[in-house]
């Protein structure tokens, strides 16, 4: 029976209030809440992947913002002003590939910048407002792009995904996974396969647990099966996520997600990246630009609190990789589906959406 399963993020109370998250960590063994009540405990939740996916990272950092700075309002406006660079310099510092999170940091900063004259209280009031607003557009950009990619989806048949992009990755029901669901709720038999998605099992561990709540069939693989699935005809799509896509439609996506490409290229089988405008990164002409976070080596060498690899033993653990554009059937956003795959097309739709975002704040 599918739970009423609380936000992947909200805020608690007004001002002074905190940030509560779902603990992504202890998925699928616990369910745990955990509060957020310093710009540290954001920092660390961020790092440590008990929120993770960009979109959900990004509102994590601009609730991060108000929580730096929502004590502060004793201070003159230059060092309320000096505290708020503070504040979102050291949340930037968290993850470095995930762009929605500088977008979100920016954007918080902007709101300030445009209200010079307000008083610090007044001034947190108001980043208090553009978070809220950051997370509800976010779950309408979910909603959009599920309905933008369903039809791009089988009928009847197997979906590959990798990692997670659902709801616990977003303020809604997820980029890739909001695909699925609405295409399942529109009646097609989806049967999800979720690769396991080494080294942290976000595939496994997530992916699969969201879409048990959600009672879509689903069966995980280990990442090595992807091509015997593919062989198999088991899948007749894939649908990933992505943390920043380049001008030219490169995607940077959790490591694994290149290869899963390739693969599909070489089944015949069409692979697709949904994602909301705020994860491209227009000054990055290409893939190559996109900096990729290496994390520790006891994710690999420990993996899970068990030694797999011998001491002395070098580990390299990036933790994504990019995607050429090339090998992308098509990239679904909230604005609709980009198709090809290039420079041109991707200037256009973000374009689009820059303008509709324009207007609707006028």
């Amino acid at each position: 029976m599918t739970q009423n399963i609380p936000r992947t993020q909200s805020w608690i109370g007004e001002l002074p209030g905190k940030l509560r998250m779902i603990d992504q960590t202890r998925l699928p063994e616990e369910f745990v809440e955990i509060d957020c009540e310093s710009v540290q405990q954001v920092w660390d939740a961020i790092k440590r992947l008990s929120v993770r996916g960009a979109p959900a990272i990004g509102v994590s950092a601009a609730y991060g913002t108000v929580i730096g700075v929502q004590t502060e309002t004793n201070l003159s406006r230059a060092g309320f002003n000096q505290k708020l660079n503070e504040v979102t310099d050291y949340l930037a510092s968290s993850r470095p590939t995930a762009v929605n999170l500088f977008w979100a940091l920016e954007r918080m900063k902007n709101v300030a910048a445009a209200i010079p004259d307000a008083s610090p209280a007044d001034v947190v009031e108001r980043l208090l407002s553009e978070a809220r607003t950051i997370e509800h557009e976010d779950r309408e950009m979910c909603a959009a792009i599920g309905r933008h990619g369903e039809s791009l989806m089988p009928a009847d048949g197997g979906v590959l995904t990798h990692c997670n992009a659902g709801g616990l990755a977003t303020a809604g029901d997820g980029t890739a996974l909001s695909v699925l669901f609405a295409a399942s709720a529109t009646g097609k038999k989806i049967h999800v396969y979720a690769d396991e998605t080494r080294p942290l099992l976000q595939g496994a561990r997530l992916t699969s647990w969201e879409c048990l709540q959600r009672n879509v069939p689903v069966t995980v693989i280990c990442d090595s099966m992807a091509a015997l699935v593919m062989r198999e005809k088991k899948v007749k799509a894939v649908v990933t996520g992505a943390d920043r896509i380049a001008a030219n439609g490169d995607a940077a996506n959790k490591i694994g997600t290149y290869s899963v490409a390739v693969l599909a290229r070489a089944h015949g089988i069409p692979f697709y990246v949904a994602a909301p405008s705020s994860t491209f990164d227009l000054s990055l002409a290409s893939g190559n630009l996109i900096p990729i976070e290496e994390r520790a080596r006891e994710e690999i060498s420990h993996s899970f609190g068990k030694q797999t690899v011998p001491d002395g033993v070098a580990v390299w653990n990036p933790a994504f990789d990019v995607t050429p554009a090339e090998l992308i059937s098509g990239i679904i956003t909230e604005r609709g589906v980009i198709a090809p795959v290039n420079t041109e097309t991707v200037a256009a739709m973000i374009d689009a959406a820059a303008s509709a975002q324009a207007s609707h704040s006028t």
